[in-house]
């Protein structure tokens, strides 16, 4: 029942979260029913679409935390049966540039399965506290007092354009160069598309952008390709996805992102997690290293 509530609750549609979870949507609209009759308020505001109101809202958050829990004592369990260390979940905006680290990890722990979730950090804060995942790796803050942090890097961010594009030969530009400029955005929510908001708003502008992508790694081939240009970080120089095209620096101090791993204080860590996070934080994500992690309670 409690599961069925958060499909409801994250989906706000009974029929979309009826075919998620395989049952009849008439059954799955008694379930609600009967929950809210034993809490004795409505979950869910009716009028027009389903929406889930501030009782909802309240309940949901002690039910992820409640199967979360559950969860992680299961996992726990199984460790200390000698069952395998179990599954490590790692949530990020985008593995593009996690496979070192992955494999170095798969090859030293094969028998350690790992998930992945590709999440905008804006979910992140409210899936280590429901534990439906163990680590998150994000390129903006995560606004949490109930977390703790390890920053991996902290790098430029720069301007990607093709190689014929006429800014293409400068050594660098400023936010006012790119005024005009129409540029290939990763979707709202996402690092890239915070990041050029926020350095268009100190000059009162407004990006123009042509193209919203969820799929980061089209960015690169879409600027590549000349239909615009578009925020890149300073690490996709260095890596096998590399930037088919020019890396120009930004004139201005704002135009860095700092990479963090963060991960709920109140969580069991496994002993995969733990691996997983020795992988991560020890890593050398750059050739130009910027020395060890820093971590932040």
């Amino acid at each position: 029942m409690l599961r069925q509530f958060l499909v409801v609750a994250r989906l706000e549609h009974l029929s979309r979260a009826a075919e998620e979870l395989r049952v009849a949507q008439p059954s799955l609209s008694r379930t609600i029913a009967r929950l809210e009759n034993e809490l004795g308020t409505p979950l869910f505001d009716r009028a027009g679409r389903l929406r889930l109101n501030e009782a909802g809202r309240l309940f949901r958050g002690y039910v992820e935390r409640s199967l979360g829990e559950l969860d992680a004592g299961r996992r726990a369990v199984a460790e200390s049966t000698g069952e395998g260390f179990g599954t490590v979940r790692l949530a990020s905006e985008t593995f593009l540039t996690f496979t070192g680290p992955l494999a170095a990890y798969k090859r030293a722990h094969p028998g350690i399965e790992v998930e992945l979730h590709q999440m905008p950090a804006a979910e992140m804060a409210r899936a280590l506290r429901a534990q439906e995942i163990d680590l998150c790796v994000a390129s903006q803050p995560i606004p949490a007092d109930d977390l703790e942090s390890v920053r991996l890097f902290e790098e430029p961010v720069g301007v990607g354009a093709s190689h014929d594009h006429p800014l293409a030969g400068r050594p660098s530009v400023s936010i006012d160069d790119l005024a005009d400029e129409s540029f290939i955005s990763a979707s709202r929510g996402h690092w890239q598309r915070r990041l050029l908001d926020r350095l268009f708003a100190t000059r009162n502008l407004t990006p123009k952008i042509i193209c919203e992508v969820d799929e980061l790694s089209a960015i690169a081939e879409l600027i590549g390709a000349g239909l615009g240009i578009g925020l890149v970080p300073g690490i996709a120089r260095n890596t096998t996805t590399r930037l088919p095209g020019t890396w120009i620096p930004v004139d201005h101090p704002d135009c860095r992102r700092a990479v963090t791993l963060s991960w709920w204080t109140g969580a069991h860590l496994s002993t995969a997690t733990r691996l997983m996070q020795t992988t991560i934080t020890t890593w050398n994500w750059t050739p130009n290293n910027n020395g060890p992690a820093v971590r932040h309670e």
